[in-house]
């Protein structure tokens, strides 16, 4: 059985919701397909520690947090481009005020709904969406063989006249990012640079001792990596350290870069200095540096990374204030938060149409950039699959006309 549509969007996450926003229109049959038996399940997993919808801050600055492509300096994605058709934060924060969702500003710069959660927002959209005339479709899962889907009805064809590809990266697969849409595509001819990890941990062989601080986050450092700097907080685990402030830093450790910690970023090296040189006298080690460095966790990890550990106040201030971050390579995709590599801007026009396939557009996690969390990644998706889905309304305003 096959259907006749005029736009159909293939995953219902934000890149591919905002698609759909920007194909509906009256009289226009648009159909949203979703392999998941609910819609935007990634979006909704974030939102559940606080949706952090974008960050507040100079467009520019924002711009320069992107990395496009396997080991290329950092350069803004197409559609962040300093242009009419940008979707940077101030538009994301219009646009969900838009939807009636009231908003705040953190200390940070970081943009969150007031009341904390993605759900309400969600609701708000699906029924804009419903109202505009779009479909959503969930458990109809994309087969490949063109758009055929595998369906609780059996397989079903779809024949749009336009098309926009949401269907995410490689992490997190239980979320419904599988990347298993990449043999079908790379038999079209497009090019698709190998995903790898981003915003994830790292694996550490944890001496004995450590164990006493698994699940402690460790506050008031700088992380250090790849010429970047992060003084987010972060996380001792029983397999490696993660959270928010690693996450900053985890494509140049990833790529090599060697990291570092400072255990004491608010002092410079003579202060911390002399406070190792006053603590100096008949203390036990553990509670001279105890009562330098105010925090068990900052000392476990100090005597972990910092052997062999100095002998002079001088040399004490200099390894806390660089201390080396020894970890044994990135975790897994299954648990990043996102994912680097993807469809190659090479592949696709600064429509985001793909070269190969001509009125099929790919927008979202499946193109290859990647951003540090904060408010980055998800204005990125909401933006480009607004692109996308803009660039596929006007290929079928150009269809009508002929």
């Amino acid at each position: 059985m096959s259907e006749a549509v005029d736009a159909l969007i293939v995953g219902a996450g934000p890149a591919g919701l905002m698609a759909a926003e920007a194909l509906t229109a009256p009289g226009r049959s648009v159909v949203v397909a979703e392999a998941m038996p609910t819609p935007a399940r990634k979006f909704l997993m974030a939102g559940k520690s606080g949706l952090n919808l974008t960050k507040n801050e100079p467009f520019g600055a924002f711009a320069r947090r992107f990395a496009v492509g396997t080991g290329a300096l950092p350069r803004t994605p197409g559609y962040l481009d300093e242009d009419e058709s940008r979707f940077g934060p101030s538009e994301v924060m219009a646009w969900a005020r838009g939807l009636g969702i009231e908003l705040f500003t953190g200390s940070t710069g970081r943009v969150f709904p007031v009341g904390m959660k993605a759900s309400p927002l969600l609701r708000a959209w699906l029924a804009r969406l419903r109202a505009g005339g779009a479909e959503l479709r969930t458990r109809w899962r994309w087969i490949g063989g063109g758009f055929r889907f595998d369906t609780p009805e059996g397989v079903r064809v779809i024949r749009p006249r336009v098309a926009v590809l949401a269907l995410g990266g490689a992490s997190w697969p239980r979320l419904g990012s599988d990347a298993a849409w990449v043999p079908w595509l790379k038999a079209e001819g497009v090019a698709v640079a190998p995903f790898r990890p981003a915003n994830m941990g790292f694996r550490a062989a944890w001496s004995e001792p450590m164990a006493r601080h698994f699940g402690t986050a460790v506050k008031g450092t700088a992380l250090a990596a790849g010429g970047l700097v992060s003084r987010g907080e972060w996380v001792i685990g029983a397999k490696g350290i993660e959270g928010g402030g690693v996450y900053e830093i985890s494509a140049a450790l990833r790529d090599g870069a060697a990291g570092h910690v400072d255990l004491a970023p608010d002092l410079d090296h003579a202060a911390l200095a002399a406070r190792f040189a006053k603590a100096k006298g008949k203390l036990s080690l553990g509670n001279r540096l105890r009562r330098v460095l105010e925090d068990p966790v900052k000392v476990a990890l100090l005597l972990e990374w910092g052997r062999p550990l100095p002998t002079d106040p001088a040399d004490w201030a200099a390894r806390a204030k660089a201390l080396p971050l020894l970890h044994d390579g990135p975790m897994g995709l299954e648990t990043a938060i996102s994912s680097a590599g993807g469809v190659t801007w090479e592949a696709v026009a600064d429509t985001q149409e793909l070269r190969a396939m001509p009125g099929v557009f790919v927008a979202g996690e499946m193109l290859d950039w990647e951003a540090p969390t904060g408010g980055y990644l998800l204005t990125a998706c909401l933006g480009s699959g607004l692109r996308a889905g803009r660039a596929a309304a006007a290929r079928l305003a150009a269809l009508d006309r002929c």
